[in-house]
């Protein structure tokens, strides 16, 4: 079925066909297609319809309004004619014709133009020095398509102090990093509120926004990522969390920031069990 397409704001073109986004159903998690793996099919089939879509991609914004399945993720892609700095596109995802996310994305070239950095990598030991993570399957079914080397002893559901977690990250098929695996890499950790946890709970993503830097206009990297994940304020049944994710050799990738709806734990799950019980664990 054919989803409708979206209505174009005033000086913009609308798609004249839909395209469709492939859902790897290596990458689930909770009851659906991780989010971040999601947002980054969105931005690969968006990248793929538009015409002379050369240009580094600077933010992209999704908002998740029902899990995606393995069902076909038809997007209708309005784009914007390509103003002297950038160009915007919105799209509409749609599975069976029921909405399932929507967001936008925007396109500009390099220039000439002052550096500066104010967010460099944490001091952590290298990867090499770090020990495997292994997440429980049950919770994170596409961990299985990454190697995660937690680089401080802040761990998940270890019932720490602080809601950060930071580990070395990179996918098990060595994929370099580009924009789509970038944009994966920041929703990849858990939650932070894992950190201060013992017990799981799901946290879905109501919406994230991720905005790049220069350094991927060069091209991808390879090997390792570092990747952060820090709960800035919970409460009321939401939590705002922010990302960073760093080239192995220190280079600012990408920042995102999401919100999410904090949920019940799960059925069966006991709020007295030992932290051993429920917690992922570290192997060498």
């Amino acid at each position: 079925m054919r989803a409708p397409t979206a209505t174009a704001p005033p000086g913009s073109t609308p798609a004249t066909k839909d395209t469709v986004a492939r859902i790897d159903p290596l990458w689930w998690s909770w009851d659906g297609a991780h989010g971040g793996h999601a947002a980054a099919a969105a931005l690969t089939a968006v990248r793929e319809h538009l015409t002379g879509g050369a240009d580094p991609v600077r933010s992209l914004t999704a908002h998740f309004l029902a899990p995606v399945d393995a069902r076909p993720l038809r997007l209708a892609v309005t784009a914007a004619k390509s103003g002297r700095r950038a160009a915007t596109c919105a799209f509409t995802g749609h599975q069976d014709g029921t909405p399932a996310l929507f967001g936008s994305a925007v396109f500009g070239p390099a220039r000439p133009g002052p550096a500066y950095d104010g967010l460099p990598a944490p001091d952590v030991p290298r990867p090499e020095d770090c020990r495997l993570l292994d997440l429980p399957v049950g919770l994170a079914p596409f961990a299985r398509q990454l190697e995660i080397r937690p680089a401080t002893s802040d761990l998940p559901l270890a019932g720490g102090e602080r809601a950060e977690l930071v580990a070395w990250v990179r996918c098990i098929d060595r994929r370099p990093l580009d924009e789509a695996t970038v944009v994966t890499l920041t929703d990849v950790l858990p939650p932070a509120l894992y950190a201060c946890w013992r017990v799981p709970r799901p946290v879905p993503t109501a919406e994230l926004t991720v905005h790049f830097t220069d350094a991927l206009t060069g091209g991808a990297p390879e090997g390792w990522a570092l990747v952060r994940m820090r709960t800035e304020r919970a409460g009321g049944g939401w939590a705002i969390d922010d990302s960073a994710v760093w080239s192995s050799d220190g280079r600012l990738l990408a920042v995102a920031r999401q919100a999410r709806v904090v949920l019940d734990p799960m059925p069966g799950t006991d709020p007295g069990a030992p932290a051993d019980s429920t917690s992922a664990r570290e192997t060498s």
